[in-house]
């Protein structure tokens, strides 16, 4: 199937697709926040830069959108255009966001990881809901999971 778009209209959708305060990201937070939760945003000296970085917890919270990390659920489609492209630019982000994580396990950081597909979607838990197991996440003191419309997955 051929683009719908022309190039430099692609471009101009492409160019607005925010890396920060994603809708996702904000509902989280605001959920979080009425919770009593407090946390940096995107500190940029932590290795990542996660979304959120709940220091009293010694956690960091990643909200990823399921298209760029690659996640299969109903949200994630391959793009029919450009596939080698696009094939090795998401498979580059997915072993980029593995060696990160990595780096933050080694320096003893919780990690949780939140799919855009949790927050959005027919699926969908809401923000309440994930809030409430990302809470549910952080007291168990695990070092790692991920949250998806599925639920909690402690790792």
């Amino acid at each position: 199937m051929t683009d719908v778009h022309n190039s430099k209209t692609r471009s101009k959708n492409m160019r607005a697709i925010k890396s920060k305060d994603t809708k996702p990201e904000i509902q989280l937070r605001r959920a979080l926040h009425k919770r009593g939760f407090r946390y940096r945003v995107a500190p940029k000296e932590m290795p990542g830069k996660p979304d959120l970085w709940l220091p009293r917890w010694n956690a960091a919270i990643f909200v990823h959108g399921c298209f760029w990390h690659v996640h299969e659920c109903q949200l994630f489609r391959w793009p029919d255009t450009r596939e080698e492209f696009w094939r090795k630019k998401l498979l580059s982000n997915r072993a980029r966001d593995k060696a990160q994580l990595s780096e933050l396990k080694k320096k003893n950081i919780r990690v949780l990881i939140v799919w855009e597909c949790s927050l959005k979607g027919k699926n969908k838990l809401g923000p309440e809901m994930v809030a409430m197991l990302a809470e549910t996440w952080l007291r168990s003191g695990s070092a790692s999971a991920e949250l998806d419309p599925e639920g909690l997955k402690i790792k």
